[in-house]
C-alpha cells in the first residue's frame, strides 16, 4: 500500500496506488489524508478539508473557473484487491468507480500549472451510500463558496465520452386497500394483493418517453421494483404495497414528474418515497462547447442519476467524463484500460491548458 502519492507520476501508475489503499464508504480517512498530504506537497493549490473530502483550487484571477469533482470511496470489497495489471487492463475494486477519475484529477491538479479556467478539484467521501451522507451535501453547507463555477465534469466513468446531463429519479408506493377475512371464508373479504394486478397491467402497457434535448437521446422507464403485501397463510389480506421506480428526463421537474406518476396510477392511493432531480445537458454553453470539441466526440445522454444534478441545481452545466466502462461499477471484475485513463488525462488537459 502506498504512503505516498505520486501526483506527477503516469496516472496509471496513480490509479493503481489509489485502488491499493481500501476506502470503503465511510472509511475513507487514510486515502483523504494521502490525498492531501500530497496536493499540499506536490502544488501550488489552496487546500482544504471537510471531513473525509479535500479540496484544491487555483486563484489566478482568470475569467472562468471549473470545478472537476470525484468521490474516493468504494462499494465494499470484493476479493479484488490488490489491483493487477494484465495486457494493458488495470483490475480492481474502484479501479472503474472511480480511482481512474480521480487519478486523472490529482495528475492534472499536479501538471496543469498554467491553466485558463481557474480550477477547482473536489475529491469527496460517501458517494456510494445513502444521499444524506454525500460529502457533497456537506460541502455545500459549509463550504459553498468552494463549489461556485462556470463548469462541473465529474469524473464519473462514462467510457471516455461525454455524458451529458442526467436523468431523475423518483421512487413511488403504490398502495392498495382490502378487507381481512380468513380463506375459507374468502368471499367475506377484499384481496388487497389481487388488487394491485391493475396498477401491474398499467405497467406492462406503459410506453416510456424518448426525448431529444441537445441532440442527447434521453429514455425514460418506469419499472416495478418490489411487491409485498400479506398477513398469514390464512388470511384474506388487507393491504398491499407496489413500489415503482421512474426515471425521467431532465426537460421534466420533479413536480411533472409526480403529477406524471399520480396521473398513471389515478385512482390510487399514491406515495413519493424518494426523489433525486435530474440535469440538463446543458451543452449550449459555450464553456461546455470547448469541453466537446477536445473530446472530439459526440456527447450521448447520461441514462441514470449521478452528482452533476447536485451542481446542474447550483446553476452552472455539468457533464460526466471519465474512464471506465460504468456497466463495470461495482462488479468483481472492475477493470479500466490503460490507453482511456491516458486519454481521458490528455483531454482534460487540452480543454484546461
Amino acid at each position: 500500500m502506498a504512503d505516498t502519492l505520486h501526483l506527477a507520476a503516469d496516472p496509471v501508475e496513480l490509479t493503481a496506488a489509489l485502488v491499493d489503499v481500501p476506502s470503503v464508504s465511510g472509511d475513507e480517512a487514510h486515502l483523504a489524508d494521502l490525498v492531501e498530504r500530497a496536493l499540499t506537497g506536490q502544488t501550488p493549490l489552496e487546500v482544504t478539508r471537510s471531513g473525509n473530502a479535500v479540496l484544491a483550487r487555483t486563484n489566478l484571477g482568470r475569467p472562468s473557473r471549473v470545478v472537476l469533482a470525484g468521490h474516493l470511496d468504494t462499494v465494499p470489497i470484493n476479493d479484488n484487491l490488490p489491483s493487477r495489471l494484465e495486457n494493458g487492463i488495470l483490475h480492481g475494486c474502484g479501479a472503474v468507480d472511480m480511482k481512474g477519475g480521480d487519478a486523472v484529477m490529482l495528475h492534472l491538479a499536479a501538471t496543469v500549472l498554467e491553466p485558463r479556467h481557474d480550477l477547482t478539484f473536489v475529491f469527496y467521501d460517501c458517494e456510494e451510500v445513502e444521499a444524506v451522507r454525500n460529502g457533497l451535501g456537506r460541502i455545500e453547507r459549509d463550504l459553498p463558496e468552494w463549489l461556485k463555477a462556470d463548469l462541473a465534469i465529474v469524473c464519473e466513468p462514462s467510457n471516455g465520452v461525454i455524458e451529458a446531463g442526467c436523468q431523475g429519479t423518483m421512487r413511488i408506493e403504490v398502495r392498495t386497500k382490502g378487507v381481512r377475512a380468513h380463506t375459507a371464508r374468502g368471499w367475506m373479504g377484499v384481496n388487497a394483493i389481487h388488487a394491485i394486478g391493475e396498477p401491474l397491467r398499467r405497467l406492462e402497457a406503459y410506453e416510456p418517453r424518448q426525448v431529444d434535448i441537445d441532440g442527447c437521446l434521453y429514455r425514460e422507464g418506469l419499472q416495478a421494483v418490489k411487491v409485498g403485501g400479506g398477513v398469514a397463510g390464512n388470511v384474506v389480506p388487507d393491504e398491499a404495497v407496489l413500489t415503482v421506480n421512474h426515471r425521467f428526463a431532465p426537460d421534466r421537474t420533479p413536480a411533472q414528474a409526480e403529477q406524471h406518476l399520480r396521473e398513471v396510477f389515478e385512482g390510487y392511493d399514491v406515495t413519493v418515497t424518494d426523489m433525486s432531480p435530474g440535469a440538463l445537458p446543458g451543452l449550449g454553453a459555450p464553456i461546455t462547447g470547448e469541453l466537446v470539441a477536445a473530446a472530439g466526440g459526440t456527447p450521448v445522454a447520461k441514462l441514470g442519476w449521478t452528482d452533476v444534478a447536485r451542481f446542474a441545481a447550483l446553476g452552472m452545466p455539468a457533464v460526466n467524463y471519465g474512464p471506465g466502462d460504468p456497466l463495470l461499477a461495482h462488479t468483481q471484475q472492475e477493470n479500466v484500460p490503460v490507453q482511456q485513463i491516458r486519454d481521458c488525462a490528455d483531454v482534460l488537459r487540452r480543454f484546461l491548458s
